[in-house]
């Protein structure tokens, strides 16, 4: 049994990366006009509850189509079955006014005759991840032509409640954790054979409601719906069959091992309790696919956790310690529970994937026997596709990538988000890393616009953008709206997309305005509003940077403003808006000359966090260095005194983002590699992705860590464009303690090529190879080169 069902697992996976290859266009008139199809849903609930709902058509073909293409969206989430397969999961996450739908032909799935089109629908209510937004329960489905139109979603479809699903809230973990409830799935009263069969299941007609209502669609009162439909901006997410490294441990059991190999059942005994705890062997994203059968009456807790916990007096702390040791430590995570029917070939898997390196099942049975034929999981992730390539003299560099590149992954979905475990949201601080790092490391800018786009729809009247979205509850964090507004930056330089970001401006100028209405008469910011958010420091109170007693001034978040406006400007020269550029330029130099003003601090030659120049920070003086506040000499000075100055606050994992590109702009690129020092401290200690802040940390995979996937190529290699779409760029290698390095960085549908080795005790030599449409100059101390399309040979001494 567990070898019939890994095989239908996996043609069903392949099929689903197919669609996401395929890009299929819905018509257009479904992005225009009123849909045929309605939205359905159960008669007896008012949609805003807790459900799993379960829809079914059967349609007949005397003949298989070749194409047989479909729109298809529901709130909250779904799956899509063919005669019992899995076709599509769904909808990308999003906002109400801009819900997604998929666009997917399901012609390979049908046979001659009855065919099974199912969808099983679920609404969390209350107990929602915080990134998932709702109007109310429903499902709907639009027939792409003519040909597909039997399939519209009307009162022709059936409908269910699978009662076999409730949910329960995760709340003993202590720390901030929104990412979904934990699941409870009773067997006996879920109708196993719903799928591809209709003899167990009290079938009710839909209820239909209003038709589906796209982007540029409006009543002939300019009325829309609750959910704007638009067609899906994503690939479908990757899947695959992933098996677990090892079993650890095993209490009241012997021999499992054939619980993750498929290849002999462990059977559990009727009355006893067990425990098994696995060990995937790094950290992963997957839906948990557990097959059993007998075990009537049982319970099966399934725990799911990034690392095990040190206890103390026999409860969790908060310390980890080294990640791959599991003695004398504790489970600690979210869960779902199994309650078995008895019945034969059962195969339990989460509504929503789950996070984990380590799962431990927690078994007591009843007067049955309980077999358990396998566990694996579905890896599930953005489709990402690792096209960089760095090699040098130095192995442990090659562990570190790959780490990052770990880190990454498992934080890109259907959105970008900070970490997978607890929160799964997308913030902006983490989102401007994010997207340069899969840019440099897999040339994917898709999901990297989506974001921008994201925020862009979160402004709120008063100007400021949200701080994370989707979101179903508000956050602002005054700051991370300036992320934004370098992030769009940051996409215009390495992405030729201009009416994208033309459409961006005008939310960007409502928050620099926002900021400027709180500039007081001394240039510096006053009190700002909001979560004020920098970064995660030790000596500072919940990531706010020092203010003053009246909680103004910070030097932190005035510099940041300084550095924003001067990205700004950027852009409007770029889309020719000299006043603009002019105006905003003015505003930066009077706000940036008053902090150096107040702040300076001569003695220490750093400049205070405010004016009272009581506490002093990295991030004070990293973000004076990046907006250019003083000469370039005595800018290299500060950031040499910065780095070596171990009593001010210390900038955490995310902000070393800033210091790296102070020390880079500083000429100082080859101190990156003293820091990197701390990331590999982190892989001996069993660290599989990189984590949100010093131990003890939360989450032990945080995106904003994984940026040695941006800097091995912008810092190390030098690579970064000097012209908007990456049309032009320089290359100003920082080769640091390493005598060669080569690799090569994927740039839209080619890559830039480089081998390069150092000759003699201040030389370099090698070769760097460009697409046909690129050019640039390499800098080498105080030599340069212009490069060209095609070979280009470096030979400096």
């Amino acid at each position: 049994m567990k070898r019939i069902i890994v095989i239908a697992l996996l043609s069903q996976l392949l099929v689903i990366n197919t669609f996401a290859q395929e890009n299929i266009e819905p018509d257009s008139q479904w992005l225009s006009e009123e849909w045929q199809s309605q939205w359905i849903t159960h008669p007896n609930i008012t949609g805003d509850e807790v459900g799993v709902y379960l829809f079914k058509k059967v349609l007949s073909f005397e003949a298989v189509p070749q194409e047989y293409v479909i729109n298809i969206s529901a709130d909250n989430r779904y799956v899509l079955y063919i005669n019992g397969i899995v076709v599509a999961r769904g909808p990308a996450r999003s906002d109400l006014n801009r819900w997604q739908f998929a666009t997917i032909d399901i012609a390979s799935y049908l046979k001659v005759g009855e065919n099974h089109i199912a969808a099983k629908v679920w609404n969390m209510a209350d107990l929602k991840p915080t990134a998932q937004m709702s109007y109310i329960t429903g499902l709907i489905i639009q027939g792409n032509t003519e040909q597909e139109k039997e399939i519209n979603t009307d009162k022709t479809w059936r409908v269910a409640i699978d009662e076999a699903y409730s949910f329960y809230k995760i709340k003993h973990l202590r720390r901030f954790y929104v990412a979904g409830p934990g699941e409870k799935f009773t067997g006996e009263l879920h109708p196993w054979s719903w799928k591809i069969s209709d003899k167990e299941v009290d079938w009710k007609q839909a209820k239909a409601g209003k038709k589906g209502m796209p982007t540029k669609y409006y009543s002939v009162t300019g009325k829309t719906d609750g959910r704007v439909l638009h067609p899906r901006s994503i690939a479908m997410m990757e899947a695959k069959i992933q098996s677990f490294a090892e079993v650890r441990k095993a209490d009241g059991i012997d021999n499992v091992e054939g619980l993750i190999t498929g290849d002999a059942p462990v059977e559990i005994p009727e009355n006893s309790t067990v425990k098994i705890l696995l060990d995937q062997g790094h950290l992963t994203n997957a839906y948990p696919q557990l097959e059993y059968c007998k075990g009537a009456k049982s319970n099966i807790k399934i725990t799911y956790a990034e690392s095990l916990f040190i206890p103390k007096d026999g409860k969790p702390t908060f310390d980890k310690g080294n990640r791959d040791e599991v003695e004398g430590k504790v489970m600690w995570g979210n869960s779902d529970i199994i309650i078995p029917d008895g019945g034969d070939d059962r195969l339990f898997e989460s509504l929503w994937w789950r996070c984990f390196r380590y799962i431990e099942l927690e078994i007591k049975t009843a007067d049955e026997p309980l077999v358990l034929n396998a566990f694996n999981s579905e890896f599930t992730a953005y489709p990402l596709d690792l096209k960089a390539n760095f090699k040098c003299d130095n192995p442990r560099l090659s562990d570190i990538f790959e780490v990052a590149w770990r880190t990454q992954r498992l934080c890109a979905g259907e959105v970008f988000f900070d970490c997978p475990y607890y929160e799964q949201l997308q913030y902006t601080g983490d989102t401007r890393i994010q997207g340069l790092n899969t840019a440099y490391a897999s040339g994917d800018t898709v999901l990297w616009k989506d974001a921008i786009q994201d925020y862009y729809d979160s402004q709120l009247p008063f100007g400021l953008t949200q701080s994370r979205y989707p979101s179903s509850q508000q956050q602002i964090i005054a700051p991370f709206s300036l992320v934004w507004i370098t992030m769009v930056h940051d996409y215009m330089m390495h992405c030729n997309d201009q009416a994208f970001i033309e459409k961006m401006i005008p939310t960007m100028l409502d928050i620099l305005n926002w900021y400027d209405e709180r500039v007081e008469d001394n240039g510096m910011l006053g009190q700002l509003e909001s979560w004020l958010f920098v970064d995660w420091v030790d000596q500072w109170k919940t990531g706010y940077p020092p203010l003053n007693k009246d909680k103004k001034y910070s030097s932190v978040i005035g510099m940041q403003y300084v550095y924003t406006i001067q990205k700004a400007m950027d852009i409007f020269e770029a889309y020719g808006m000299s006043g603009l550029k002019q105006k905003w330029a003015q505003k930066a130099d009077v706000t940036q000359q008053s902090i150096i003003d107040n702040c300076w601090d001569n003695e220490k030659q750093l400049l205070a966090d405010t004016p009272d120049k009581g506490e002093f920070s990295q991030h004070a003086n990293i973000l004076a260095v990046l907006s250019n506040s003083f000469d370039a000499d005595k800018q290299k000075e500060l950031m040499q005194r910065v780095v070596n100055n171990k009593e001010i606050a210390q900038s955490s994992y995310y902000f070393d983002f800033y210091k790296v590109a102070a020390l880079k702009q500083t000429g100082l690129g080859d101190l990156y590699f003293s820091g990197l020092s701390v990331l590999n401290d982190l892989i001996d200690s069993g660290f599989t992705t990189f984590p949100e802040k010093f131990d003890p940390s939360r989450s032990d995979c945080h995106a904003w860590s994984a940026s040695p996937l941006y800097y091995y190529y912008a810092s190390i290699a030098g690579i970064t464009p000097t012209e908007t779409g990456f049309r032009r760029f320089k290359m100003r290698p920082s080769l640091g303690e390493l005598s060669f390095i080569e690799g090569k960085m994927p740039l839209r549908d080619d890559e830039i090529y480089f081998e390069l080795k150092k000759k003699g005790k201040n030389g370099i030599k090698g070769i760097v190879i460009l697409p046909k449409y690129l050019s640039g100059t390499f800098y080498w101390r105080d030599q340069t080169i212009e490069l060209v399309e095609g070979d280009n040979s470096i030979s400096f001494k």
